[in-house]
């Protein structure tokens, strides 16, 4: 029966065969500390993420490859919005019984290869190396602890602090797909086989057998959007290099809240317009109004979109980035004074009304 440390070789070969020929990694996986040179003129950004199973995910409709793809997604999406390169990755799993590593039963095996072609497959995308992690056990839920180390050129670490009056504000892609797709997934919809490798059609993990296909190509858009997020890393490593971005945060809590952190953070208050603001088609699927529709986009949260604050002088040349990284970038609103204190507010139809903030909240789930 593989062990522990057979487990842990057999991801060590991996992410050997993904290694960076970037002189500042001295020395990856396979001590008690990974090892990297400094470089002068950089700083270091550091980020983690939490993914607890029945809190942040249900294994009975996440397929694994797509949970190892989002395991580093969340957190690659994080470097984004402080416009840093993402370099290093450390991961952790504290894993169930019915998931131990390896142990000889067909379903633990075909999950863990799935799981870690997702997540390298991810990592080899935007060129970066797991350094090391930890493995343990867990008694009843999967939880995965996910690191990112990044670098930015120094003083260029875009916070959320830099938003002042006069600024436009901006958000990559559109929202509102990944909370249509949550809703859907809760109600019993499951991603088509098409997407499912060809080991994993032949195991099943969960109670029962995901759907075969007869589902729209809509339904399956938002699951994708839920359960394999792509983070917008390219487009925020540009906002920092050039210094386009004076405020940035990625939209995880939901664009209201998030939004409301800039603020609150920068001393500032925010309007954004209704008619502005990029709803993913996918949300009709479970909402039946427009203003229904809006809320779920602004509240929903897991979008993993880039929300910014820019000087609206630039926004030809911010339009232009958002082409070569093929990504829609829509202007929402503008920064205001905050009178007499830092506030999201919502204008419709020449009325401007205070924004309910209402996003993702992980101790309200249990």
């Amino acid at each position: 029966m593989p062990s522990e440390f057979d487990f842990i070789q057999t991801i060590r070969q991996q992410a050997a065969k993904q290694a960076q020929s970037a002189g500042d990694l001295v020395f990856g996986i396979g001590d008690d500390a990974a090892i990297w040179r400094e470089q002068t003129g950089r700083e270091t950004l550091i980020t983690v993420d939490l993914l607890v199973e029945d809190v942040d995910f249900k294994l009975d409709y996440a397929p694994p490859r797509w949970l190892g793809h989002k395991a580093l997604a969340v957190s690659l999406s994080d470097i984004a919005a402080m416009g840093g390169k993402p370099k290093f990755a450390l991961l952790t799993l504290a894993i169930p019984p019915d998931l131990k590593s390896q142990i000889s039963n067909l379903k633990s095996e075909i999950f863990w290869e799935e799981f870690f072609a997702g997540y390298f497959t991810l990592a080899e995308k935007h060129r970066v190396q797991l350094i090391g992690g930890d493995i343990s056990s867990a008694p009843d839920r999967l939880t995965i602890d996910s690191i990112v180390i990044g670098q930015c050129q120094a003083g260029r670490a875009v916070r959320r602090n830099g938003a002042k009056a006069g600024d436009a504000i901006y958000v990559t892609g559109s929202l509102g797909a990944s909370a249509a797709g949550l809703k859907l997934l809760l109600n019993g919809a499951r991603v088509g086989d098409a997407v499912r490798s060809p080991a994993f059609r032949r195991q099943t993990f969960a109670s029962e057998s995901p759907t075969e296909g007869g589902t729209t190509n809509a339904i399956q858009s938002a699951m994708r959007a839920h359960l394999k997020p792509e983070p917008r890393v390219e487009f925020g490593q540009r906002l920092g290099e050039l210094s386009l971005a004076n405020a940035m945060i990625d939209v995880s809590d939901g664009l209201a809240q998030d939004l409301a952190h800039i603020c609150e953070d920068s001393g500032v208050s925010a309007v954004i317009d209704f008619d502005a603001v990029p709803v993913a088609a996918e949300i009709s699927l479970v909402t039946v109004t427009p203003d229904d529709g809006f809320d779920l986009a602004v509240s929903g949260g897991e979008d993993f979109e880039l929300l910014f604050i820019a000087d609206p002088k630039n926004e030809v040349a911010l339009m232009a980035f958002a082409a070569d990284c093929q990504l829609r970038l829509t202007r929402i609103g503008e920064i205001i004074s905050a009178d007499p204190s830092p506030s999201v507010l919502l204008r419709r139809a020449g009325t401007v009304m205070a924004l309910p903030i209402r996003g993702f909240d992980h101790f309200a789930t249990q």
